[in-house]
C-alpha cells in the first residue's frame, strides 16, 4: 500500500501532467499510465530535482507579479 496520499484528489492530473513534463525536460521517459520502478535513483532524482526548479521558479514569478 502506498503511502504518496495526496492532499487534494483533483490535483493528481495535474501532478502526473506535471511529472511528465519534467521528465521529458531532463530526457527521462516514463510509462503513461505504469510502472516507472525501472528508473535509476539519479533519473528519478532529476525528475524531482526539475519538478523543485519548477515550483521554485513559479513562486518567485508570483511574488514579482504581486508587488
Amino acid at each position: 500500500m502506498s503511502k504518496n496520499n495526496i492532499s487534494v484528489p483533483e490535483a493528481k492530473a495535474a501532478l502526473d501532467q506535471f511529472k511528465m513534463q519534467a521528465a521529458s525536460e531532463v530526457g527521462v521517459t516514463l510509462n503513461q499510465n505504469g510502472y516507472n520502478g525501472n528508473l535509476t535513483s539519479k533519473e528519478a532524482g532529476s525528475i524531482g530535482g526539475q519538478m523543485v526548479k519548477k515550483m521554485i521558479e513559479s513562486y518567485e514569478n508570483s511574488i514579482k507579479n504581486s508587488k
